[in-house]
């Protein structure tokens, strides 16, 4: 059986096998050499691709070109001279770290079950700190690793920006003075920019607002880089653990097919998840260098501090390199977590050439060796050369110890990510460990240090930030407010989808408002009718369209441009959702307040990157998001999977998220005009979600005095004042129950009002409002109540959606309610067959609306419609 340490040493020897002519191996590199001095880099580039292309065709294996040795990318001789004051960063990190630690412990003295994390920022400390003093640009957009956010709140008390009493309030935040867990930018609008706290959510947010940055750029909308390329970035910190989540590597191959260098991300590789290793058994950075290389990024390892130099260029042999692409992640964590007595004999000790080349090293200078994510020199060259590199997109791929500096009761060990309550004598040792001028007192009571506005520290803190543009993480809360035209739909026979296409097209043209509406499809823009914006706007493309299109010489082809408005983004409805977030928000991390619109299989909204939606609420982002071919009878034929009868129960648990369902063009004109209003001239923080369908139906015109109901939620559609019944239908369902109102006057003389319900969800909030306001002794009412409190009998709802959405008026109704819905798996069929499977057409309306008027009546109703009442209700079919 072979041994796993033999499968990872071959791993090593097939980067670097041993040489068996070493002086015919010289004369290869020294020829090299002179072709590179002689003739140029490029033509050195295009010999070895000769040379590989030769070998292949000879059959030659190849080496692996997606791995390279574990050691740093930037060689010692190519780092830049560090222009800071190391003695003075490292007392600033060092106070930063204790503020850190300090937060979170007093809240877990105080209150045990608040939580809380110390062991991430302990080990990113470093990589943040060399970002904050020469990095991060004031207009620079970074997403924070949430774990870290105690960190980031320290080092924002030393600036002045946070209070002692929010430091003591950290996960306090109902009184309204506390700092929130995580970078949650609804809670604290004006300090996080980005939500991160969901896990593999800040990755391929990041990568999509890159890409909308240099979008800004090439519409005009922003300015461009600077030749000598000093332009804003984008900054992601990620732990490695959390690279795991599908959407961390979504759209890797996305930013490099955009050459998003204005992207740079930063992988803490401290080896450990929160329940132990990433990859115990492997190395989890040499599988991220093969994959963001596979995937054509600019890779950076940054391994070993300053002090493993001398060791690396003693290393003639390559034995220490050897030692260390045999050692696996489980290993070095128990490195990490022991002295350096462990380390020299369990690491150093296994060969000769090993222990030789420590000779002259104590265990306490074994102990001291850091790893490159904690040596301030390393960072700030792998900064350098990703900041200026040109072309592509980087990673960063910086090894540190979980709980770096936290000794015997944190650092590497197994269960540091939940340490929340060290004892005194440890928090002595991390006194000890940093320096920190604090007294046992200060230690034992927690104490908050702030060395003083006039301080060394606080002064080169100040200046830093001040070179940089200001300080960072900071929210803008308002931009430009853009006045929005009037809309209308007209009155021919279409589905809501085409009225919804057509007012798209009444905002892309108006001269304030078009170029800043971000049209956002994914993949599925013929689907929708909006292959008509194509010629009219164009496909954003980062360089233009280098093909002709298969259909040119059609009126609307397929027309890509650098200055393309539509944003077609494949099949990826979490890249599409990141896409409409980025511009949903610009208003905020860009000054350009956007309208986007992402259209959609409304199934694979709510229901598939939900986790996403609840991101954009988080964000205050504004825009519409559109669930397309709607609901789960009006989309025929395409079967279970596809049809969506849950997302407005979804859309009614977020609170600044406003749901509509209309049924006709002027109910979606008016709603698409007012939530326009609302998110860019008045710039209120809420956003829309709107589902059309494609069903074709005749559009009327709006009725007298409609509009103020179609906003609140509900309007008298159709009266009859001898009505003692009232029907209520949403969306295509409507126009059921217009049609059951007729076969009940007709068939059995039974007389009802007929409402359109254009949004349950909003009739329940302000439901809620007018309930709580009574609750506590004030009064009110309702809009539903202020529609129905006079309306004569029995009331019947009815939708394309699971019962639980027009039962959400429920509470807020006097008289009896019947709430008709699609619950069930959907089916693959007709329209009519569907809504009579799940007994929300005409005749299903019609027997329901006599059992709660007339019972007596239902027998001879279902034999005259047909009925089977031996059938199993359609959720259990």
């Amino acid at each position: 059986m072979t041994d796993l340490a033999d499968i990872v040493s071959s791993a090593f020897w097939r980067v670097n096998p041993p040489d068996a002519d070493p002086i015919e191996t010289r004369e290869w590199l020294e020829a090299f050499d002179a072709l590179v001095e002689t003739e140029g880099r490029e033509r050195a580039t295009f010999l070895l691709r000769k040379l590989l292309d030769h070998a292949r065709a000879r059959r030659v294996p190849l080496p692996p070109v997606l791995n390279t040795p574990y050691k740093n990318s930037i060689a010692l001789a190519h780092q830049p001279q560090f222009p800071g004051n190391l003695e003075l960063e490292s007392r600033i990190s060092a106070i930063v770290r204790w503020n850190a630690l300090a937060m979170v412990v007093r809240a877990n003295r105080a209150h045990p079950e608040l939580g809380g994390h110390i062991a991430s920022y302990a080990s990113a400390a470093d990589l943040f700190e060399v970002g904050f003093n020469h990095f991060f640009r004031s207009d620079d957009l970074v997403y924070f690793q949430p774990h870290s956010a105690p960190g980031v709140y320290s080092r924002a008390f030393l600036e002045g920006r946070l209070s002692e009493d929010q430091l003591n309030h950290y996960r306090q935040e109902t009184g309204g003075k506390g700092l929130s867990s995580y970078c949650h930018p609804y809670l604290m609008p004006e300090f996080w920019q980005f939500p991160t706290g969901s896990m593999g959510l800040g990755p391929i947010n990041a990568i999509y607002q890159a890409r909308f940055m240099r979008y800004l750029e090439n519409r005009g909308l922003a300015q461009k880089a600077s030749p000598e390329g000093n332009s804003r970035k984008v900054w992601c910190f990620i732990g490695d653990g959390e690279m795991d989540e599908p959407e961390s590597l979504a759209g890797l191959s996305l930013a490099t097919r955009e050459g998003l260098d204005n992207l740079i991300f930063v992988v803490n590789c401290n080896l450990q998840r929160l329940d132990g290793p990433v990859r115990g058994n492997g190395s989890i950075v040499q599988e991220l260098e093969g994959l963001f290389a596979g995937a054509g990024w600019n890779v950076l390892k940054l391994l070993w501090g300053s002090d493993w130099d001398a060791l690396f260029a003693r290393d003639e042999d390559g034995v220490l390199l050897k030692r260390l692409h045999e050692t696996v992640d489980g290993e070095f964590q128990t490195y990490a977590a022991t002295d350096g007595r462990f380390n020299r004999e369990h690491f150093f000790n296994k060969y000769p050439e090993l222990r030789e080349l420590i000779a002259g090293m104590s265990d306490d200078d074994i102990d001291r060796l850091r790893r490159g994510g904690h040596d301030p020199v390393k960072i700030y060259a792998a900064y350098h050369a990703a900041a200026h590199y040109k072309g592509q997109p980087t990673v960063i791929l910086a090894k540190t110890k979980k709980g770096y500096g936290m000794g015997n009761w944190g650092q590497g060990r197994m269960g540091t990510h939940q340490q929340k309550k060290p004892d005194d004598e440890a928090l002595r040792e991390f006194r000890d460990r940093f320096a920190l001028p604090l007294s046992d007192e200060d230690v034992a009571q927690l104490r908050f240090y702030h060395p003083g506005p006039d301080s060394p520290e606080l002064k080169y803190l100040v200046a830093r930030r001040e070179s940089l543009g200001g300080y960072l993480p900071r929210r803008v809360t308002k931009a430009e407010s853009i006045a929005v035209p009037s809309l209308s739909a007209s009155e021919r026979s279409q589905s809501t989808t085409m009225v919804f296409v057509q007012l798209l097209s009444q905002l892309l043209k108006d001269e304030k408002l078009g170029r800043r509406v971000v049209p956002i499809v994914a993949d599925e823009a013929r689907t929708f009718g909006l292959q008509t914006l194509f010629r009219q706007v164009g496909i954003y493309s980062a360089v233009g369209q280098l093909y002709e299109p298969e259909d040119h010489d059609e009126l609307l082809y397929y027309r890509e441009a650098k200055d393309g408005q539509i944003l077609e983004e494949g099949i990826t409805e979490a890249g599409a959702l990141s896409s409409w977030l980025a511009a949903a928000t610009s208003y905020s991390s860009h000054g350009e307040p956007m309208l986007p619109f992402y259209i959609y299989y409304s199934i694979f909204g709510f229901q598939r990157v939900g986790d996403l939606i609840w991101a954009a609420a988080d964000s205050r982002a504004r825009g519409f998001l559109v669930g397309g071919t709607a609901g789960r009878t009006t989309l025929a034929g395409e079967g279970l999977q596809h049809q969506d009868g849950s997302s407005h129960l979804a859309a009614a648990t977020i609170p600044n998220c406003r749901a509509y369902d209309p049924c006709f063009g002027y109910e979606l004109a008016a709603i698409v005009e007012d939530g326009a209003r609302r998110m860019v001239e008045a710039q209120e923080d809420v956003f829309y979600y709107l589902t059309v369908a494609n069903e074709n139906y005749p559009h009327p015109a709006m009725p007298e005095g409609a509009r103020p109901g179609i906003l609140k939620g509900m309007y008298l559609y159709q009266k009859n004042e001898k009505a003692k019944l009232q029907l209520l239908g949403s969306g295509p369902i409507l126009r059921e129950v217009l049609a059951a109102a007729e076969l009940l006057e007709k068939d059995w003389k039974v007389v009802a009002n007929v409402w359109s319900v254009t949004s349950f969800t909003e009739l329940r909030r302000d439901g809620m409002k007018a309930e709580r306001v009574r609750r506590l002794g004030g009064k009110a009412t309702s809009w539903v109540e202020e529609c129905l409190q006079k309306a004569e009998g029995p009331v019947i709802a009815a939708s394309d959606y699971v019962r639980a959405v027009p039962d959400l008026i429920r509470p807020y109704l006097s008289n009896p309610y019947v709430s008709l819905g699609t619950d069930g798996f959907g089916r693959s069929d007709t329209r009519a067959a569907l809504r009579a499977f799940f007994e929300v057409d005409a005749r299903h309306i019609a027997v329901a609306a006599l059992a709660a008027t007339h019972p007596g009546l239902v027998r001879e109703a279902l034999l005259r419609y047909g009925i089977d009442q031996a059938l199993l209700p359609p959720w259990e079919r």
